[in-house]
Formats: C-alpha cells, sequence, structure tokens
C-alpha cells in the first residue's frame, strides 16, 4: 500500500484490516546546521520509502534505574528521528470518501525519554474504531528545551514544541490521504505529553492545527520563566566546562550533551534546593517549555484566562494515585515517617491542619500513603482542574476524567499510579511495555471504558459525561465503567486553594 505525502511516496503495510505507515520523516535531520535551531522541512528521497518499521528516535538517556524495568525503552540510531507513525483503517487509505477523525499522540517521559514507537502506543485499535492515529518524535532535554539568552524573541525557544507544530502541520497538509480529515484532529499527550498539549492550546504558532485536546496528568504547573530556564542552561555550562551560550553548547558532543543533561536533572531532583533553583526544586522538570515573547508569549494559563484556544474543545484528567509511581519505585513510601510527612506537605505549602485531613480520610493509611495522595494533587489533580477553571468562560467545552483503577493490592502497591492509564487508552494493556505497573488486574472492561471515552471525544467531541464547571465540577470517573461524579473529593481539593 502506497501513499504520496510531503517529502516523497511511502509503502506501509497491513494486517487485520489497520494499515500502518512507521517512521514517515517531517522534518529534516536536526544535526549540524540544524542544530538548536527550529524544525527545518523535510529532505525529499527518490523512489518509494520503506514505511513498515519504526524509524529513528531522538537522542536520548536512560531513565534513572529505579524506571528502566517500569518503562522499558525504544532507541533506535539514525539521524532522521523526526519522524511520526500512521495507523488508519485499511479501506480509508486513498479512498478520497468523508474524512475520519484523526488522534496525534504527543508521548511523555519527563522531557528527556520516550518515542511515538513504544508498543504500548500502538494505534490499532483506534484505526479499527475509525480513528486514523499518528504518534511522533520530538526532540528533547537539552536539544530540545535548553533555552539561552540568544533565544530570547529569536524563534529559536521551545525547539521541542516546534517539533510537535511542525508534526501538526504535516498531519493538516497530509492526512487526508490516509482517510483522515485535517479539520477534525484531535492532539493528545500523557506527562510532558500533557504539558506539551497545554502548552501548544496557548502557542500562536499551533493555532488552528487541532480542533480539540486531551492532557492526561500534565497540564502547566511545569511551565518555566526565563529566568530560572537560564540557571538550568547556566548550570549545565558549568558541568560542561563551557560557555552558557547557544554556539558553545551546540559544539559539546552529543552524547556528552544527553549524559550531562540526565545528570543535571538527577542533581535537581536529589537536591532540590530553593535557594538554587527556585520554583524548581518542587516542579523538578529543568527542561520543560519556557515563557518567551516569539513561541510562547504568555504563561498558558494567563492564556486561557484570556480567551486564548476558547474555540478548542478539552479533556483534562489525572490518575488517582499518580504519585505513588514516584515513591513506590525506589522504595522510599515504607520510609516515611510522621515528621517527613508533615515536612514534606509544608515545603508543598500545605498547613498541618491539612495534613490531618487527608489522614482523617484515610483511615489506617501510613504517612506514606498519605504523603502520596496530597503531592498527587499538588503535582497533577490540582494543575488540571486549574487549566479547567481557566477555561470556564469558553465557547467550547472543558471536560474531566479521573482514573481510578487499579487498587494498588494488584501491582505492587503503585494504584493508579502515573502512567498507567496509558494502555487501556490505547487497548495495549495486554501487549504493551508497562506490565509491572499494569499489575494482575487487566479487565478488558477498563479499557472499554477508558479507550471508548477517547474515541467518542476524538469522535464527536463528547465523551459521555458533561462539561465541567466551576459550579458543578462534573467528573467522568473511570474503572471497568464511567461513573459520573461531581466534585470527587472535593474537601481535599479546596484544601489548596490560594496555595496550587
Amino acid at each position: 500500500m502506497e501513499v504520496q505525502v510531503t517529502g516523497g511516496t511511502v509503502r506501509g503495510s497491513q494486517e487485520d484490516g489497520v494499515a500502518r505507515f512507521l517512521g514517515i520523516p517531517y522534518a529534516a535531520p536536526p544535526f549540524g546546521a540544524n542544530r538548536f535551531q527550529p524544525p527545518r522541512p523535510v529532505v525529499p528521497w527518490d523512489g518509494i520509502r520503506d514505511a513498515t518499521a519504526y524509524g529513528p528516535t531522538v537522542p536520548k538517556g536512560d531513565y534513572p534505574p529505579a524506571y528502566q524495568p517500569l518503562f522499558p525503552e525504544v532507541t533506535i540510531p539514525g539521524e532522521e528521528c523526526l519522524n511520526l507513525n500512521v495507523w488508519a483503517p485499511e479501506a480509508a487509505v486513498g479512498a478520497g470518501g468523508p474524512g475520519l477523525p484523526v488522534l496525534v499522540w504527543v508521548h511523555g517521559g519527563s522531557f528527556m525519554n520516550g518515542s511515538g514507537s513504544l508498543p504500548e502506543y500502538d494505534g490499532s485499535a483506534f484505526a479499527r474504531d475509525g480513528v486514523v492515529c499518528v504518534t511522533i518524535n520530538y526532540r528533547l532535554a537539552a536539544d530540545g528545551f535548553l533555552y539561552t539568552a540568544a533565544d530570547e524573541g529569536s524563534g529559536t525557544a521551545n525547539r521541542g514544541l516546534q517539533d510537535q507544530i511542525a508534526a501538526l502541520r504535516w498531519v493538516r497538509d497530509n492526512i487526508a490521504a490516509f482517510g483522515g480529515d485535517p479539520s477534525r484532529v484531535t492532539v493528545a499527550g500523557e506527562s510532558a505529553g500533557a504539558m506539551s498539549v497545554t502548552t501548544l492550546l496557548a502557542m500562536p504558532a499551533a493555532e488552528g492545527l487541532f480542533a480539540q485536546a486531551v492532557t492526561q496528568s500534565g497540564a502547566t504547573a511545569h511551565t518555566l520563566t526565563p529566568d530560572i530556564a537560564l540557571r538550568v542552561t547556566a548550570r549545565l555550562a558549568e558541568m560542561l566546562g563551557v560557555e552558557p551560550t547557544r554556539e558553545a553548547l551546540a559544539a559539546v558532543e552529543l552524547p556528552t550533551l544527553v549524559t550531562a543533561a540526565a545528570d543535571l536533572v538527577t542533581e535537581v531532583q536529589s537536591t532540590p534546593d530553593p535557594a538554587v533553583w527556585g520554583t524548581l526544586a518542587l516542579s523538578l522538570l529543568p527542561f520543560a517549555p519556557v515563557v518567551d515573547p516569539a513561541t510562547l508569549p504568555q504563561h498558558p494559563l494567563e492564556a486561557f484566562a484570556g480567551g486564548v484556544s476558547s474555540s478548542v474543545r478539552l479533556m483534562t484528567g489525572s490518575n488517582r494515585d499518580e504519585s505513588r509511581l514516584f515513591l513506590v519505585a525506589p522504595g522510599a513510601i515504607d520510609h516515611i515517617d510522621e515528621a517527613m510527612l508533615v515536612g514534606g506537605a509544608a515545603a508543598y505549602g500545605l498547613s498541618p491542619e491539612g495534613v490531618a485531613h487527608y489522614r482523617a480520610n484515610r483511615p489506617g493509611a501510613s504517612p506514606g500513603d498519605v504523603l502520596a495522595a496530597l503531592v498527587t494533587d499538588w503535582f497533577f489533580a490540582v494543575p488540571a482542574l486549574r487549566v479547567a477553571e481557566a477555561r470556564a468562560a469558553s465557547e467550547a467545552g472543558t471536560w474531566v476524567y479521573r482514573f481510578d483503577h487499579p487498587s494498588k493490592e494488584t501491582n505492587g502497591g503503585f494504584g493508579a499510579c502515573h502512567a498507567v492509564e496509558i494502555p487501556y487508552v490505547f487497548r495495549t494493556q495486554h501487549i504493551g511495555g508497562l506490565k509491572i505497573i499494569v499489575g494482575s488486574d487487566v479487565p478488558d472492561s477498563v479499557a472499554d471504558a477508558a479507550h471508548g471515552a477517547w474515541v467518542s471525544f476524538v469522535a464527536t467531541g463528547d465523551p459521555g459525561w458533561a462539561t465541567y464547571t466551576p459550579d458543578t465540577r462534573t467528573t467522568g470517573v473511570i474503572t471497568d465503567t464511567v461513573t459520573v461524579v461531581d466534585d470527587p473529593d472535593g474537601d481535599e481539593r479546596a484544601l489548596w486553594d490560594g496555595i496550587r
């Protein structure tokens, strides 16, 4: 099966009614003269390009050791790493009929890891349900998000986000050949991918490239100010023994830069000193979107409150036990005592009375369990709700979900932790790479509920429950069914008013 796209002709494969086109370049290789520059146009090729295997992944390091067994990485060498993958109903490819809805997936990985070719992101289930699914790669870490003084207002900042915009432009220009409708694009992502998507909603260059968005476990709370971003650059340059300039850092051998960036993340997360890192001591992601005059002129929350992207429908949410991932994986949760709980909560701005409220709602819970619950709200749940609140006056709706499966007894204590919803959304819960955190309780009914809600939203603009407003705070709580609840755990949500 062959399709003509920007750059040339690609030949994909088909199986069980699903056509797959993998590793299609959407931009030029970001190396040589293209290092630390916005994405350049794709380099055309002669003949027919094989698109039956995933393309190269962008340069990246490993996850920290505690997380490597939980999130197996895919690493494929090669320079044409700004590529994407398409799954479509076989009968729709080249048919020229009414276009199908399109889902474009932006992967997570703390802006340091991940790729569009992970097995849990296989788009076959979406294609079987009449949705054209696209997954992308984008530049990570220093190559994607390092910010220097020369980047301010020059159009060279937020390169990883600019890669995502280039991929969305490719979708606009090419998706009809795969049976998709460029006017019915939903862009979605999880974790750093969700933070990316939320930021895209506020970027002028992304306007008009998608009609809907889904953000899973990530909002705007990790957006960096230029001052904080420049501190990161200065420290990275110091570690490398070079000047904190774009030219000096671009001249560093790529493997050396990748390693240094990973070491810097470890330093920030292991010694989060507010005197050194400011707000980064709590948000912990030194490579992330930066407010910049040319690419991101406003903090996204300010932009939403001012009506930016008010015509784009949004579904946003988080998982019930997000932060258990970060306490269970390194083996820390059982070593947290009462003093650590109260001190940790205070660092996030929560009073001892607030801690007592969380504890009273969890009779018999350990200090580690209580800390996981309140950090989940600070890091993930409340920031998503702040986006929904900022969009309260928008002409398009905002829907909120919470994913509540599984219980911690079935997956080694992780519970409904960060990233566990992904294989249910893609219906890859039996084949994906997240088997440890998915655990032993893997009913198809949970995939029916989650995947079904996503397909419904992508196809119709309605996941199956009412929109979220500050008055009702209606939320779709997803387990093996979708239960509609107004303001779930609202007493705990209210504790963060004026704090987060």
